[in-house]
């Protein structure tokens, strides 16, 4: 398995067993506000709203919280969102770059440096750890009823670096600048995608012994846990056993 395939196998696994489903929409909900105000509610002529909307229905969102989301992004009195990130280092060496979408940045810098700080972390300056991640589009894909063949190739003409198969789901890499180029292909094969997003993967990664990557995980999750936090990239090497465990 590819690294990448890696990542995308551990964050399906992990949001197919994720028991706060609660969570899970709260981040798409402001993902589809933000995509209203930035771009309008019509999805035909908003890319991103359009990415947003399949990204819910990719975790089985309801179609009526869609839609409020949608209305509560065209309400002018609604919350302003801003999108933030911030980057540091875990004990051991392990880079972590956490992405928030929030209403009160003094609140969300305060939360993420307390984690950073109780943990034995730091908290760096912005853009002092993008040089660690490269930024590819990651796609995952049921299987079911495609072509492998045939459906390889449209990927691969789509601006497609990686495909894996894995477990009845394809995981197609694209570099940034063809993550549009990709969607727009999908559109027209008409094929749905659980999830489509822009992921920062490790160029390279830290291996620690099991305990130590698992006292690790545990504050991926607790900074995951913030209301803020949307996404967690960090450049820890997971281990088999703990892929299992996952």
């Amino acid at each position: 398995m590819s690294g990448h395939s890696k990542w995308s196998t551990i964050k399906r696994k992990k949001g197919a067993a994720d028991a706060k489903r609660s969570k899970m929409f709260s981040k798409v909900v402001k993902d589809i506000q933000i995509a209203v105000k930035e771009g309008g509610s019509d999805p035909e002529g908003n890319p991103k709203l359009r990415l947003a909307i399949a990204n819910a229905k990719g975790i089985s969102m309801p179609k009526d919280n869609i839609e409020r989301a949608i209305n509560k992004g065209k309400d002018k009195d609604s919350a302003d969102y801003l999108e933030l990130t911030y980057e540091g280092y875990l004990s051991h060496g392990v880079a972590v770059y956490v992405e928030c979408t929030t209403d009160n940045q003094q609140r969300t810098v305060s939360n993420i440096r307390a984690i950073f700080n109780k943990y034995g972390g730091n908290l760096g300056t912005n853009g002092s750890l993008s040089f660690m991640f490269d930024r590819k589009g990651i796609f995952t894909i049921p299987a079911e009823g495609l072509n492998q063949e045939e459906f390889e190739l449209e990927m691969i003409d789509a601006g497609a670096e990686d495909i894996e198969l894995e477990e009845g789901f394809f995981s197609i890499t694209t570099a940034m600048e063809d993550f549009g180029k990709m969607l727009k292909k999908l559109e027209v094969l008409e094929i749905e995608p659980e999830s489509a997003e822009l992921q920062r993967i490790p160029k390279d990664t830290v291996k620690l012994e099991d305990e130590n990557a698992r006292k690790i995980l545990k504050v991926i999750e607790i900074f995951e846990d913030d209301d803020d936090v949307q996404q967690v990239f960090h450049n820890l090497e997971i281990s088999e056993s703990l892929m299992e465990e996952m």
